[in-house]
């Protein structure tokens, strides 16, 4: 039996995308009434980098700036996403729950490791109620190489892990779970690769898959 998993949160338990759109847009309507930016909100392209650091985000979307344009770019982005978040624009995914509650219920602790910052981390489970199952949740933020393979490595040390799995959508969730010796279960939702995904050990489709597979690996 698991004596943890660990989730990602965008794109795995929360679904990111209910808010991309208008926080964005938002944000690089800004940057042009600034004159910062004069180009279409490069939504497509956020979304296929989706899972990388913030540091690298900003690179992508804005390249040929500053690195205070760049940052004042990604403080007007997680304003509005907090804003949209606090508003009820977004969303878990189905039955992430009703997993929450299976996995508690067994007796599975659960943390979250996340590439986004803490004041977004907190908005989200503070709406969300996360606390009810979710022991503690690490933000990139709290480690200083920017990797989440560290930041797991973290939580493992931490929590006195042994036998647990990392759920999340992208290749760093993955890699996370392989460089640390646990289970890798990929999320093929919104922003996964194919191509990514064929590094997990076990790929889930929709959050009663994972229930599922947890309760008979307890059995």
């Amino acid at each position: 039996m698991y004596n943890a998993i660990i989730f990602d949160m965008d794109g795995t338990l929360f679904q990111t995308n209910t808010i991309l759109e208008p926080s964005l847009i938002d944000t690089f309507d800004k940057l042009r009434d600034k004159g910062i930016w004069n180009g279409s909100t490069p939504l497509e392209k956020y979304q296929q980098i989706m899972g990388v650091t913030l540091p690298v985000v900003w690179e992508t979307l804005l390249p040929d700036t500053t690195i205070e344009i760049r940052e004042y770019a990604n403080e007007l982005f997680h304003e509005r996403l907090i804003e949209n978040i606090k508003l009820g624009k977004g969303a878990l995914y189905p039955n992430v729950i009703k997993t929450l509650d299976t996995l508690k219920e067994i007796g599975i602790p659960m943390y979250i490791a996340s590439n986004g910052l803490i004041k977004y981390l907190d908005a989200i489970v503070l709406y969300f109620g996360l606390k009810k199952w979710i022991s503690e949740t690490f933000s990139i933020q709290q480690i200083n190489s920017l990797d989440k393979s560290d930041l797991v490595k973290m939580i493992i040390e931490k929590n006195g892990i042994k036998i647990g799995a990392v759920v999340g959508d992208r290749l760093s969730d993955i890699m996370a779970a392989k460089t640390n010796g646990l289970t890798a279960i990929g999320c093929h939702f919104d922003f996964a690769k194919e191509e990514e995904l064929k590094e997990a050990d076990i790929v889930i489709h929709n959050f009663d898959e994972l229930r599922d597979f947890c309760v008979q690996y307890k059995r």
